[in-house]
């Protein structure tokens, strides 16, 4: 079975977009991050991966693929499964009538990874497209070329237990996106990410979530001593850059959608919005830097960690800023 892979920048809208492909609709990752309503920020120390708290830098896994779908009008089904041996065997019965799937699964149990990447993170989307023996057809948006999966490895990683545990996740289309629809689907994104960023009342998300950690950040090594300070700070810096596109790529991904939709929404001044937020993207990234210097070194002065909670409160000022621009423009169309 043939299956047109794309090597995508971010897991969940890449899948996205494959699946739609496979349709025979195609729209750039961008659109569908956006439609999707993709980018957020929470800093939650109540969840832990790998016993520290997890910062997300997207919205919850299987977000991008339904809201992007059910806003283009499309169906979606979603499985999930309390027997293993049931989840492989719906599975194979898909595969079996020709359609593609997309997958929730850990990182950890995915033995085409690298061993540095394998950790037990269970938000990470594949689609599965085939099956030759005992091995399984993978598009792995984050590859440059679809991969095999061992049958016991796949089932490993499809029950993954710990937080975000995906329980056998299935998803697929039931029907091919409207491209009538695109314009009012982009307004909803738009209208949702400005919401989710500016509007949560509980200060660990959106842009109240960024100064809320750039507030508690720089408190660390003294509340937590040295070594742990930089496993929190790894932390926050891993989520950011190894796990999908992260934050400064989640804002690069989003800045192409304002291009995209400068000319679908005919508002040409979603153009500057892009750019700024591709200079905040930027900053992200120096934020990363400076912090990957710590934990590399195991050091770092006292007034480095003051420095880092400054550059993530210049992010969230200029994300602040934009989204509030932002939803001005959205409340016009």
């Amino acid at each position: 079975m043939s299956f047109p892979h794309r090597h995508s920048a971010h897991c969940e809208s890449g899948a996205t977009q494959a699946l739609m492909l496979q349709q025979g609709v195609e729209l750039s990752e961008a659109l569908l991050f956006g439609i999707g309503s993709g980018i957020f920020f929470g800093y939650m120390p109540f969840v832990q991966v790998d016993h520290l708290p997890l910062t997300t830098y997207r919205i919850m896994p299987g977000g991008i693929f339904k809201r992007a779908a059910n806003r283009l009008g499309v169906k979606v089904k979603r499985h999930r499964y309390l027997s293993e041996a049931n989840a492989m065997r719906e599975l194979d019965a898909m595969l079996g009538r020709g359609k593609a799937v997309g997958a929730q699964v850990g990182v950890y149990w995915l033995p085409y990874f690298p061993p540095r990447l394998r950790f037990h993170f269970n938000a990470h989307n594949i689609v599965i497209f085939g099956k030759e023996g005992e091995e399984y057809l993978i598009s792995d948006p984050v590859l440059d070329e679809p991969v095999r999966c061992a049958a016991k490895d796949l089932q490993k990683a499809r029950f993954a237990r710990g937080p975000l545990a995906p329980h056998g996740a299935l998803y697929h289309l039931c029907g091919t996106p409207d491209l009538a629809r695109l314009r009012p689907a982009a307004v909803a994104g738009i209208r949702e990410s400005c919401n989710k960023m500016l509007r949560i009342p509980i200060p660990v998300f959106g842009v109240r979530g960024i100064r809320y950690l750039a507030d508690k950040l720089p408190e660390w090594p003294r509340r937590y001593g040295s070594r742990a300070a930089n496993l929190h700070l790894g932390q926050v810096i891993r989520m950011q850059e190894e796990i999908g596109t992260g934050g400064a790529g989640f804002r690069y991904v989003y800045a192409a959608f304002l291009q995209e939709a400068a000319t679908l929404l005919e508002r040409p001044d979603l153009l500057s919005l892009s750019e700024e937020l591709t200079q905040v993207g930027d900053d992200w990234r120096h934020f990363a830097l400076g912090g990957a210097r710590i934990v590399k070194e195991r050091t770092g002065s006292e007034n480095i960690w003051p420095q880092l909670g400054e550059i993530l409160r210049t992010c969230a000022t200029r994300e602040e800023s934009i989204f509030r621009r932002l939803d001005t423009i959205v409340r016009e169309l």
